[in-house]
């Protein structure tokens, strides 16, 4: 009997083992930590937070956010982790090797990889904007112009379809290569030196931006909390707003975290290194910020929210400062790097998910999700122009604007909400499952007294958020 249980245990080891080295790892922990973070790091961090903090109540709206981040976003990031790390598998498989015999988790699985596709059929087009941005700041292309000239050139830029679509797939094909050349030596090694290189010029735009004139009254704003401001807006809508902000900015429950949690080992507990997405992701939220706000004061221009705040106020404030083509270059470089992160993380997954589907290399998956994806993005390009339509308006007046709806508003809210339930609910994997797994490793733990609340309260806020977002779109 001794010699029968000790060959199975020699025979579970090397099957451990042999499962081992057919997935690929991460080669490091901070390559971990640099890849998920590029992965929620993304244009919204800087096009809509610090106009909303601002307007919130500048230092009250960031308190809210930075409770909501850690009783929202956190959790529900451990458990993505959760799964990945326990299955070994692909977000589209993941449940499977979880799941019990006869239930139907794994529906999510197929549904994630949808909701990455959809994702990229948008974010690789607005990729796109940034490095032709660049492309114009770096050649000069805004020199001379007015404030007008300079807000002609985002709508010349929509109405060119040709323009759009070549960034775009120069934004395919390049994050289709890096991803192609493996976990490692592709996706792993290019987001180390492209999230430092994120991180670096943040630093060096906000130190210049803390220079100007106007940077005392831009930081009052933005810091400082200001309860009467959140008041006139609206007590409870400020803080809906942190709640949603605190919770989307993560890109959870579309499988972006669980397939990088599927690539590491179990020496760290997985609530502390959610932390230390969280923290990093939070910090480029913050510092964006500290970029825009003294720079819009110093020229006495209102910070507004989205594509007019990066694609006109700003190219006007760059045309008006000393150096004004560098600072406007390294910024549009900055945003270049916080969109091409997204990209590669979201690839990978579709990548690894299509391998896993069909049993095709790296390569070969890689080679039909490049045109795949380039046909899927083309809806967004030429929603602008050749395919613009009135039926639009109630989303925000493009295709792009309909895509954003399903993902942000549809997919992950309830695709965190199925994450939730499959890992506290006991017709699920299961609360011990989870919190085991979390724990593993040294760092933050998982304790038992959260149960209650991760099961009970954490899903009827998420149901408030999903139902609020279609409140908010339809009938507000």
């Amino acid at each position: 009997n001794n010699h029968i249980t000790i060959q199975r245990q020699l025979l579970c080891c090397l099957f451990r083992e042999n499962r081992s080295m057919n997935r690929e790892n991460f080669q490091s922990r901070l390559g971990f930590i640099l890849v998920s973070a590029g992965c929620a790091i993304g244009i919204g961090n800087v096009w809509k937070f610090p106009y909303i903090a601002g307007k919130g109540g500048g230092g009250a709206f960031v308190l809210c956010y930075l409770i909501f981040l850690v009783i929202l976003g956190l959790p529900v990031m451990t458990m993505e982790f959760a799964v990945g790390r326990a299955s070994q598998k692909s977000p589209v498989k993941a449940y499977q090797a979880l799941e019990k015999p006869g239930q139907k988790w794994h529906i999510h699985g197929y549904i994630t990889v949808i909701g990455c596709y959809l994702l990229m059929m948008f974010y690789t087009t607005v990729s796109g904007w940034m490095l032709h941005y660049f492309y114009l700041t770096a050649t000069g292309k805004f020199t001379g112009l007015d404030a007008d000239q300079v807000g002609g050139v985002f709508n010349e830029m929509l109405s060119q379809p040709l323009v759009m679509a070549f960034w775009m797939i120069v934004v395919v094909a390049i994050g289709i290569f890096v991803c192609s050349r493996g976990l490692q030596n592709g996706l792993e090694k290019i987001t180390k030196v492209m999230m430092i290189a994120l991180l670096a010029i943040m630093v060096v735009l906000a130190i210049n931006s803390i220079m100007m004139d106007g940077a005392a009254e831009g930081l009052k704003f933005y810091l400082i909390p200001d309860f009467e401001r959140m008041k006139e807006l609206g007590i409870g809508y400020t803080i809906v707003t942190a709640m949603n902000q605190a919770f989307f900015t993560l890109s959870l429950g579309i499988g972006a975290m669980a397939i990088f949690g599927s690539y590491i080992g179990k020496e760290r507990s997985l609530l502390g290194e959610s932390a230390n997405i969280a923290i990093l992701d939070t910090f480029v939220a913050i510092v964006s910020g500290l970029i825009i706000f003294p720079a819009c004061f110093t020229f006495g221009v209102s910070p507004t929210s989205g594509p007019s705040l990066i694609f006109i106020t700003l190219p006007n404030i760059f045309n008006h400062i000393p150096m004004g083509r560098l600072w406007g270059s390294l910024f549009f470089i900055f945003m270049t790097f916080a969109a091409f992160s997204t990209v590669l993380a979201v690839f990978e997954n579709i990548i690894s998910c299509m391998m896993e589907l069909t049993g095709w290399s790296r390569k070969k998956s890689s080679l039909v999700n490049l045109f795949g994806i380039i046909l899927l993005s083309l809806p967004c390009v030429l929603g602008y122009n050749v395919w613009s339509w009135d039926g639009f308006s109630i989303f925000g007046g493009a295709v792009l604007d309909l895509e954003d709806f399903l993902v942000s508003n549809i997919l992950l809210p309830l695709g965190s909400l199925v994450y939730l339930l499959f890992c506290t609910s006991r017709y699920g994997w299961g609360w011990k499952n989870f919190k085991a797994e979390a724990n593993t490793g040294k760092g933050f733990k998982m304790q038992e007294w959260m149960r209650v609340y991760l099961s009970y309260i954490l899903p009827l806020m998420i149901l408030f958020i999903f139902g609020y977002g279609i409140y908010d779109k339809f009938f507000a």
